[in-house]
């Protein structure tokens, strides 16, 4: 373990110590929550959609007061020391307000999945049902990324599900100000609750960890964010009887077979590049043995004028080591050799975390021996990892990005996967 991993572990350890203050506070937001959940459980298409619209409407509105909160936070976590692609993911301006809003409304035009579906006719004029029903109240432990306070409440609205969100604390300013100048007045304007999504205001992991120990009124928590923070979270629920959706780990794989073209090649890696703090950006650059002596030094070459440094061998590191969690060396990439794209496939499987791979290859053949090999969550020909996101590849905003090897939602997570299944089984009715 690195002394990177060893000192988060230890600041994972020190913040899951009970804290009285914020424990209350998350109590006080899931009742809060809580209490909302009929009006929301049983609110029509259309006012859930109306909810989602006040909201568009409302980061257009309150646009100055948005971006005086955020303000705020970059200056503290500029004097702070935050790293650049820290403050990237921290940062808002006009035009990424703009960009939620759009996606508010590209969301509140998605149908609506039903809420019944017929399984089959049963012996005795039966028939057997499933129904989709909301979890209830859903936690949220996100980064300091504002617009993914926006993107979870939309989820858990459009899913009618309640909230309590905690977002880091770089980001808490801008988070309030979204929570009460967007979210809570336009479930008001819809006439839902305002309370149904809450925001724990009290800075610290402490309150993270508070968060996954209330089996009885947060039943499921989403977590994302860094690596050893996370898995710690995770463990902490598992401890309590919390059912976590984790996102935990990233680092996308781009192998270079010796089919591949200059053309192809050189946009996607541009386009796998284009921010580095996000977990689906180029982490690892696999390159076949037979191209590596004549194609790596203009692979360097072509990241050195995108500002980014390569890792080359031998490594002193892990080569699915997560360069965007890397604090002062985000913008790095770790390229090494691989012999046949059954072995690229090998080493995406077994040296990363299983995100997204992705292969470039002009070989039809190449390219599915590739594919049938990797089992991760996203696998890609000719394509950046990047599109391994919600929106990109689904059409709506995304909770974050599950990497489980279980049953379950797995890649983007969205409404969709929000809900529990019930099986009804009742006489069969006529005309059914």
């Amino acid at each position: 373990m690195s002394a990177e991993a060893r000192a988060a572990g230890n600041v994972a350890t020190a913040a899951g110590e009970s804290d009285p203050a914020a424990e209350e506070a998350v109590r006080t937001a899931a009742r809060a929550a809580r209490a909302a959940v009929p009006g929301l459980a049983s609110a029509p298409d259309a006012q859930i959609d109306e909810a989602l619209r006040a909201m568009a409407a409302a980061l257009d509105e309150a646009g100055p007061a948005i971006l005086a909160a955020n303000e705020d936070d970059m200056r503290a976590a500029t004097a702070a020391g935050l790293p650049g692609a820290m403050q990237d993911r921290l940062h808002l301006d006009s035009a990424r307000l703009a960009a939620m809003a759009s996606q508010l409304e590209i969301l509140a035009g998605v149908p609506h999945e039903p809420l019944t579906r017929k399984v089959r006719d049963l012996p005795g004029g039966l028939v057997a049902s499933e129904r989709r029903r909301p979890v209830g109240v859903v936690g949220a432990n996100f980064e300091a990324r504002p617009n993914v306070t926006v993107d979870v409440a939309s989820q858990l609205i459009k899913s009618r599900n309640a909230g309590v969100l905690r977002t880091g604390s770089a980001a808490l300013r801008s988070a309030i100000a979204l929570a009460d100048e967007v979210i809570a007045p336009a479930l008001a304007k819809a006439g839902l609750s305002p309370q149904a999504i809450q925001l724990v205001r009290v800075p610290g992991q402490a309150a993270a960890y508070a968060l996954v120990r209330e089996p009885q009124l947060v039943p499921l928590v989403i977590l994302r964010g860094s690596g050893a923070s996370t898995r710690a979270l995770a463990a902490t629920g598992a401890a309590h009887g919390v059912r976590t959706l984790a996102h935990a780990d990233g680092g996308g794989v781009l192998y270079i077979h010796s089919s591949a073209q200059r053309d192809v090649v050189a946009p996607l890696i541009d386009a796998s590049l284009d921010r580095l703090g996000v977990c689906n950006r180029l982490n690892l650059l696999l390159v076949d043995d037979r191209l590596w002596d004549e194609w790596l030094p203009e692979l360097t070459a072509q990241l050195g004028t995108l500002r980014i440094s390569a890792s080359l061998p031998p490594h002193d590191h892990p080569l699915g080591h997560e360069w965007a969690l890397e604090a002062g060396r985000e913008a790095t990439v770790t390229i090494a050799p691989a012999t046949s794209p059954a072995h690229a496939a090998a080493i995406a499987n077994e040296e990363t975390s299983g995100l997204a791979a992705g292969i470039a290859a002009s070989d039809p053949a190449a390219a599915t021996e590739f594919l049938d090999g990797y089992a991760g969550t996203g696998a890609f020909w000719n394509a950046p990892t990047r599109l391994l996101d919600g929106f990109k590849l689904l059409g709506v905003p995304e909770t974050g990005i599950n990497i489980d090897a279980l049953p379950g939602p797995r890649g983007p997570v969205t409404f969709r996967d929000l809900y529990l299944r019930q099986f009804v089984i009742q006489p069969c009715l006529s005309g059914g």
